[in-house]
């Protein structure tokens, strides 16, 4: 059984939800990724940021990434799997949430992430294909 420990990208890092959106596009370059997960006080996860996220949800809107926190683009309940789950369930939650990004969680705290990328390298075609179709299927 293939699962989600197995596919994902280790090594994710936490934005917490005090820092601001500069702090994060700055964290995003340095470890060359698209979205970090949002977390709280306690480090849990409080939901996830993407560069789209600071782009179109702050820059476009005229407001100061030096003065918009993470915490503030945090939205709607944030999804992740245990990285014991299988290779299913894993698709199941992206492809219910409609998520490209996906946090994965042992003993409540971040391990890794699950991205496109790695669906790509670890699905078979069916499975890719029916994948990208739910999640990228206009609603």
């Amino acid at each position: 059984m293939t699962t989600a420990g197995d596919i994902m990208h280790r090594g994710a890092q936490w934005i917490p939800a005090h820092e601001t959106l500069d702090r994060a596009a700055q964290l995003m370059r340095q470890l060359d990724v698209g979205a970090l997960p949002i977390s709280d006080e306690n480090e849990r996860l409080c939901g996830i940021l993407t560069d789209r996220d600071i782009v179109v949800g702050c820059v476009a809107m005229g407001h100061d990434p030096s003065r918009v926190t993470a915490g503030d683009m945090a939205k709607g309940t944030p999804r992740w799997v245990d990285s014991g789950a299988d290779i299913d369930e894993v698709l199941q939650e992206m492809k219910g949430s409609q998520i490209r990004r996906l946090p994965v969680i042992e003993n409540k705290r971040l391990v890794g992430m699950i991205s496109e990328a790695d669906l790509a390298t670890h699905l078979d075609d069916t499975q890719l294909a029916s994948w990208v179709e739910s999640v990228y299927a206009k609603g």
